[in-house]
């Protein structure tokens, strides 16, 4: 059974930065895209950014994400990244890891970090 496992989250002051990373282990592992999203209380999961885990490195970006946060990785540790730079407030959140191992959306998810953006 494949498992994702985020870490990285923690409380951070507006304009500073963090980097989230997710590890996978467990079974046999294969996968088109490696993602990362967010879910405020009582939303819905948004997508954050992804980036081909096979084949290549060709990433994704929300428009919230782009130029602040940058997704990359790591197949020999089986590991994503996530770095934010200039956070807001508006960041504050939930942060999840997930993989689409067969093009039709993510089939399996991290349990998340928490990320607070505060003063």
């Amino acid at each position: 059974q494949v498992q994702l496992v985020e870490s990285g989250g923690g409380l951070v002051q507006p304009g500073g930065s963090l980097r989230l990373s997710c590890v996978i282990s467990g079974g046999t592992f294969s996968a088109y895209d490696m993602g990362w999203y967010r879910q405020a209380p009582g939303a819905g999961r948004e997508f954050v950014a992804a980036i081909n885990w096979s084949g290549g490195s060709t990433t994704y970006y929300a428009d919230s994400a782009k130029g602040r946060f940058t997704i990359s990785k790591d197949n020999a540790k089986y590991t994503v990244y996530l770095h934010m730079n200039s956070l807001v407030p508006g960041d504050t959140t939930v942060y999840y890891c997930a993989v689409d191992s067969t093009l039709g959306g993510p089939d399996n998810w991290g349990k998340g970090t928490q990320v607070t953006v505060s003063s």
